[in-house]
């Protein structure tokens, strides 16, 4: 596991409110509503609309780490979290909307999720792990073959243990890790250049820049960077 979270909400006689996430390659178990699902990394942005009041507490996976478990890669869903062998997930729903506050069901999350996970580690999964890290950590590593020599891996290698343990490809991640610095930079409150920026994120003009962050954000950069207060689109 990577990290365990919680949001709650309470919208009660007010407006709704839309939440855009633009995931990464994790993968999430998630408790809401009295019931437990598994999410893999999904291949466009995900939409929320939050209204009235309500809890969701999940667990976020290393990239890898619920193929560990499951035994193969999830993209997408939601499917249920009984899915994994040896857990009972109303059993665990019951328990988290049972719980006092997000320190109470980590917990109960931490023992559910201990008892499956398997005692030995796949030492694919690590340098699938470690892949990950690295990009998200070092700019410079702008293409699949940059991140496969850093790891002494042949291209072909890393490509199939991606397919294998995460689901998507490692050039989908490093794209998606670039658009998320592209979010970043748009929200700060100063002024970018936009065509050095795409020219620093391996990008071959502005252009495929704005294309790629509005095919994956739903606007482009500046519009975002101007409209975020409202949208609240984060990243994840």
């Amino acid at each position: 596991m990577a990290w365990y979270w919680s949001v709650r909400w309470d919208l009660r006689g007010r407006p709704a409110h839309r939440q855009v996430t633009l995931p990464h390659a994790s993968s999430h178990l998630i408790v809401e509503d009295g019931a437990a699902w598994l999410h893999g990394p999904p291949h466009r942005r995900f939409e929320r609309v939050l209204a009235g009041e309500g809890r969701v507490v999940g667990v976020r996976f290393t990239a890898g780490g619920l193929a560990a478990v499951l035994g193969r890669p999830l993209v997408g869903g939601p499917v249920p979290a009984s899915t994994l062998a040896g857990l009972d997930g109303d059993e665990l729903a019951a328990a988290i909307t049972g719980s006092v506050d997000v320190d109470d069901a980590a917990k109960i999350l931490d023992r559910t999720l201990t008892a499956v996970m398997p005692k030995d580690v796949d030492p694919a999964v690590e340098t699938v792990e470690n892949a990950v890290r690295i990009v998200e950590q070092d700019r410079s590593v702008l293409r699949v073959t940059d991140l496969a020599d850093r790891l002494g891996l042949a291209t072909r290698t890393l490509q199939r243990f991606f397919a294998a343990y995460v689901g998507v490809s490692p050039g989908w991640v490093i794209r998606r890790c670039r658009l998320q610095e592209v979010a970043l930079r748009a929200t700060e409150g100063r002024h970018v250049d936009w065509v050095r920026l795409a020219a620093d994120l391996g990008y071959y003009d502005q252009a495929h820049l704005v294309r790629d962050f509005t095919t994956a954000i739903g606007v482009p950069p500046a519009r975002y960077a101007g409209t975020r207060p409202d949208n609240d689109s984060t990243v994840t």
